[in-house]
């Protein structure tokens, strides 16, 4: 999201609204008044960012939505008043979706929301789903990152003609192949080791458990692995000490390395150093990290979800393996480890598509917007 944010505002002006919630019910630290320490108004690559903080009730579903908006309403209003914008750019159909279409109604602003996978893992929520169906079919652009959520779109009554699928990119100038040796040598690891390098939240959807229990796997068919997992706890820090135990129970502690949060530049160095990345979500809209690795030349493992399919286009530049098989996903990554790739050819795929690309599209769908709300308003 702040990549393609950051990318649009430098071909035009973007103010950045960011509500943060005053209680953190789901802070992994238990520090649920962490944003007070955020400032209210900051500057990013130019944009200027504003944190409304903003109150939820916990496991509020649908309601949180009209709750968001009611603490956007008067922020929207004062930069409407400045003619600051002309139009609302939401990210995620729930909630902010639907409490930027409310918002834009109050106002009467155009309004674009961009679908990016969360709303998959809503479908089983009847009242989160009619009320992004309601958003979504009054918004004057839906954007969707992968054909499948444009297709959620069109099931939930959108007009075919206000949708656009726009994939998102890659910072090539942070992720591009690099010596493989070096980077190990950087980064303190073993020239001969094989390395799966897996990257997202410790959260059970992330499927890192898959890949921890795919190197016991491995381990019969004689290849012998380390995994580095690169991300943080997650929202709600639970499921990490489930991975330390399962780490723990098939005494895996000199294999597994759980590495944190780290910057984009080190992500890259791990990325090229990797003989393969893996992913094993369960859930995804499109995985950047899919992409980054291929800008990276590594080969990729990934589940079959989301924009995967659109992402690994060929055999060339890894393998997709189904949800829930376990015996496919061990298959692929010994596959990965023990073949010859072309590393410039899947660097070259991975780097085809830059945010400055997403920018100019996303771009387009905006102007198309407000064009439209300015002919709908014009005295007949």
């Amino acid at each position: 999201m702040w990549a393609r944010l950051r990318a649009v505002a430098r071909c035009a002006p973007v103010t950045v609204v960011a509500p943060l919630a005053l209680l953190d019910y789901a802070n992994p630290n238990n520090k649920m008044l962490a944003s007070l320490h955020v400032p209210s108004r900051r500057v990013d690559n130019g944009m200027d960012v504003l944190h409304p903080r903003w109150l939820y009730p916990p496991k509020g579903g649908w309601l949180n939505a009209f709750l968001l908006c009611a603490r956007l309403v008067w922020p929207l209003a004062r930069l409407k008043s400045r003619q600051a914008y002309d139009v609302i750019d939401a990210h995620f159909a729930h909630p902010e979706g639907i409490a930027a279409v409310l918002s834009g109604r109050i106002l009467r602003m155009p309004v674009v929301i961009t679908m990016r996978g969360s709303e998959l893992r809503y479908r089983r929520h009847k009242g989160r789903m009619f009320w992004i169906g309601w958003a979504l079919r009054r918004a004057a652009r839906v954007i969707t990152v992968s054909e499948g959520l444009r297709q959620l779109a069109l099931e939930l009554g959108v007009d075919a003609a206000r949708t656009k699928v726009i994939p998102n990119g890659v910072d090539t100038r942070v992720f591009f192949r690099r010596n493989r040796q070096a980077c190990r040598r950087a980064l303190d690891l073993s020239d001969g080791e094989r390395i799966i390098l897996c990257a997202g939240d410790l959260a059970e959807l992330k499927g890192h458990h898959k890949v921890i229990r795919a190197l016991t796997a491995l381990d019969e068919c004689g290849i012998v692995a380390r995994l580095i997992i690169a991300g943080g706890v997650g929202r709600s820090g639970r499921y990490a000490a489930t991975l330390r135990q399962q780490v723990a129970d098939f005494n895996l502690h000199d294999r597994v390395q759980f590495a944190g949060e780290m910057k984009q530049e080190r992500l890259a160095e791990l990325m090229c150093a990797a003989d393969v990345f893996c992913l094993a979500s369960s859930s995804e809209g499109w995985p950047n990290v899919v992409n980054e690795a291929l800008a990276c030349g590594t080969p990729v493992v990934a589940t079959d979800v989301g924009a995967v399919r659109q992402m690994l286009t060929s055999s060339d530049y890894g393998f997709i393996v189904p949800v829930d098989d376990p015996r496919a996903l061990a298959d692929a990554l010994g596959s990965a480890m023990t073949r010859r790739w072309d590393h410039n050819a899947i660097s070259a795929a991975g780097r085809s598509r830059s945010w400055d690309d997403v920018a100019r599209e996303v771009l387009e769908q905006l102007s198309a917007a407000v064009a439209d709300h300015t002919v709908s308003r014009e005295p007949r």
